[in-house]
């Protein structure tokens, strides 16, 4: 590449998936310092420790880059947002739900990141990052599945041949025929029921430990939310005789003392807000009964109520640093 390609300034779709990322991984930062302080299973420290190292390296290539660039570096989390005296709230299954879900999240974002990105050093980097994820995605979901604990989605039989649709009653669900599930619906009804279960636990345990009163009332209602969510989509493989994956309520601890800043849990809770929408949306996307687009667009509407009520709280206390934009050009008029 030549010198003068280097020096491209950052476009957008740079600056979105750095700026955000940078945010993310400083917060999972410190989720991560207190599981490998009060881990006991041999086995899941070092997929902690590998999961740390990753948003240790990516957090100092957007720190080196954005002073290259001389671009503000987003102040995010530190070692103020977590105390690492604090007693275990978190058992080691969780610890390792939580990795595999951050190999989850981290697949989707990264791959949008690396079709956003135009300069080829951070390409590069998401590349990078689109690989290591992966990793920890195997990585946690091995050691789920030699510890039998590993929840696979529902067994269904194979065809005996192929089939086209004839009838347009296929598509109602809410009229007419109703058909059973198919495996694409059945899978992300599943995945959504996994990643419910694992927020409404992640809630659970923020709820007990937080001290600010409107904090504790916002993280009780998304636990709630979680959880209603975790019902209504149960219920759904229930109607075709499938089985519901089990909740994680029960790996967390009876510890009240707080081992990360009100603010840290109120971001991951918004974030977690935000991560429902998107996923929401990809099953919306797979869905093709009028029924089901039905329950979705109305599960992500009241998601998108609350993760806005959140942003609401984070301004009132001043916790919520602004993402760079276009300028503002109403501001500059002398009028």
């Amino acid at each position: 590449m030549s010198q003068d390609e280097l020096h491209i300034q950052l476009t957008s779709g740079d600056i979105a998936p750095l700026w955000g990322g940078y945010l993310s991984d400083s917060m999972v930062n410190c989720v991560l310092k207190h599981f490998l302080q009060t881990v006991e299973d041999d086995e899941v420290k070092p997929v902690i420790e590998f999961a740390l190292g990753l948003t240790i390296e990516h957090m100092e290539f957007t720190n080196k880059l954005f002073k290259v660039e001389q671009f503000p570096i987003p102040l995010a989390f530190t070692d103020k947002d977590v105390n690492l005296n604090a007693p275990r709230l978190f058992s080691d299954v969780y610890m390792l739900l939580y990795l595999r879900h951050m190999g989850i999240a981290g697949t989707v974002t990264y791959g949008m990141a690396l079709a956003s990105s135009s300069r080829q050093d951070i390409r590069a980097f998401f590349q990078n990052n689109l690989k290591t994820t992966a990793e920890l995605l195997e990585r946690s979901t091995a050691i789920l599945q030699s510890k039998g604990i590993f929840l696979r989605s529902p067994f269904i039989p194979y065809p005996d041949s192929v089939e086209y649709v004839h009838k347009e009653s296929w598509l109602n669900g809410l009229l007419g025929d109703r058909r059973p599930l198919i495996a694409a619906e059945i899978t992300n009804i599943y995945l959504n029921i996994m990643k419910n279960s694992i927020g409404k636990a992640l809630m659970l345990g923020f709820s007990q430990v937080a001290k600010t009163k409107e904090v504790i009332e916002y993280i009780v209602r998304g636990r709630d939310i979680s959880s209603k969510h975790v019902e209504v989509f149960s219920a759904l493989l229930r109607d075709d005789q499938l089985p519901a994956p089990t909740t994680w309520e029960t790996e967390i601890s009876n510890s009240k003392e707080s081992p990360f800043s009100d603010k840290l849990m109120l971001y991951h809770t918004v974030f977690l807000s935000a991560l429902g929408i998107g996923n929401y949306g990809a099953s919306l996307a797979a869905s093709m009964k009028r029924d089901l687009i039905t329950v979705y667009l109305r599960l992500v509407g009241e998601i998108g109520t609350y993760a806005d009520d959140g942003a609401e709280l984070m301004i009132k206390n001043e916790w919520m640093e602004k993402m760079p934009g276009a300028i503002e050009r109403n501001a500059l008029l002398s009028l």
